[in-house]
């Protein structure tokens, strides 16, 4: 039975009761991380007061309660993007880890030089840097899909620059700037009739959408906990069975291995071949309640709550003269960048900060993107379900506020 949203959902969490500089906490950083449910917090507790021992490595009840915990979640995460297999889900740090295990420890063995890994200038660094670092190792060759005016990816530049040099699209599934949703399942059958992969960085879409990767047939996707109600320092990248297998393990140790002698060791297969040493147990665990969390709203539910929300904040946004907003006017994700005219945005932050509305100012690890947009930096302000009209009122009147002390003084 799926609940509804309503703006009694803040009571799920602990910070947004709280204050910043004596004003009720209006957090719109969700792009960033977001806050956690009272059910996460306890389900962390828990496990280190009750089950709290190393996973695998006891045949004792304790570690066998740590490790059936720690594969649950692994279950419910293949589950949650409806994986065709539980062991093509590794767990890593995050979305940053996931994307250079698959550019040092498959695109290293496996790309040639002179191919090509095409992207577009809206990636965030870390779907950008790996690549980078990769082609200059490898002699490939970097080509950018173009933008429409609106930030939107030009599909018909896509399928000019994917080709038969390519040998990976690598992508946002959502921006984390300009709040585009792209059509992965297009650009993964454009990339695949060339022969050439797709590593889909979803840090901004599994948290706000229905992920379906059996319908999207794409070949790596990656994407953090923390961004979507868990710990920080657990991720996932899954991956294709047969990519996995063609992958070399980046970190060796306990774990990892199958059988080791003086001179030679064998790898174990995915999952365990990429996840050596003790992982995140806990993070792994705190992960599982929070996909249960989001099934039990259901995230067909919280992206058309979200689609609401953020359209309502960007007409009144609109009402503020002097605002540049960027990125289409129309969208369906949470994440509003936006500039005032004659102010920093890290002035307009905080300004905001003092007002107790939490947005992130800088060139949010998207300095490309910054470039085309012709701005050093923006103003951020990314919503999740448990925000409210009544948030984006505040953002709205801080602004105004804030561009009323900067022009008058107080």
């Amino acid at each position: 039975m799926m609940v509804s949203i309503s703006d009694n959902i803040k009571k799920d969490f602990p910070l947004l009761q709280s204050k910043m500089h004596g004003q009720k906490l209006v957090y719109l950083d969700n792009a960033a991380t977001t806050q956690k449910p009272q059910v996460v917090l306890d389900k962390l507790l828990a496990y280190y007061q009750n089950d709290n021992a190393n996973v695998y490595r006891g045949v004792y009840d304790l570690s066998q309660r740590a490790t059936s915990a720690y594969e649950q979640a692994r279950k419910k995460v293949a589950q949650f993007l409806n994986a065709p297999k539980v062991e093509e889900i590794i767990f890593t740090k995050g979305t940053t880890q996931s994307l250079n295990f698959i550019a040092a420890g498959f695109g290293m063995n496996n790309f040639q030089a002179g191919q090509e890994i095409v992207l577009s200038c809206a990636e965030h660094h870390s779907n950008l840097v790996p690549w980078q670092n990769l082609a200059k190792k490898k002699g490939l060759k970097l080509v950018y899909i173009d933008l429409n005016t609106d930030g939107s990816l030009d599909l018909k530049d896509a399928d000019k620059k994917i080709g038969q040099k390519t040998a990976l699209v690598a992508i946002n599934h959502v921006s984390n700037v300009l709040g585009t949703i792209n059509d992965v399942k297009s650009l993964a059958n454009l990339a695949h009739k060339n022969g050439a992969l797709i590593a889909v960085d979803g840090a901004q879409a599994a948290p706000h959408m229905k992920v379906d990767l059996k319908n999207l047939d794409l070949d790596f996707y990656a994407f953090s906990g923390h961004k979507m109600l868990g710990p920080t320092g657990i991720g996932v990248l899954w991956a294709k069975s047969d990519l996995l297998d063609a992958m070399t393990p980046l970190e060796f140790g306990g774990e990892m291995i199958d059988e080791v002698g003086l001179y030679e060791t064998s790898y174990a297969k995915a999952p365990y071949k990429f996840e050596g040493g003790t992982p995140n147990i806990a993070g792994a665990i705190g992960l599982g309640v929070a996909i249960d969390y989001l099934t039990e709203l259901g995230m067909d539910n919280i992206q058309v709550y979200e689609e609401k929300l953020v359209t309502y904040l960007i007409n009144r946004l609109q009402e503020i003269e002097g605002l540049e907003i960027y990125g289409p006017k129309k969208r369906v994700s949470g994440i509003v960048s936006f500039n005032l005219k004659g102010l920093h945005p890290h002035d307009l932050a905080t300004v905001l900060d003092m007002q107790g509305i939490a947005v992130r100012a800088g060139h949010h690890c998207a300095q490309p993107l910054m470039a085309w947009l012709d701005v050093p930096a923006c103003a951020r302000a990314s919503l999740y379900f448990y925000n409210t009209k009544e948030d984006c009122d505040k953002l709205v009147t801080g602004i105004i506020k804030s561009k009323e002390f900067f022009e008058n003084g107080f």
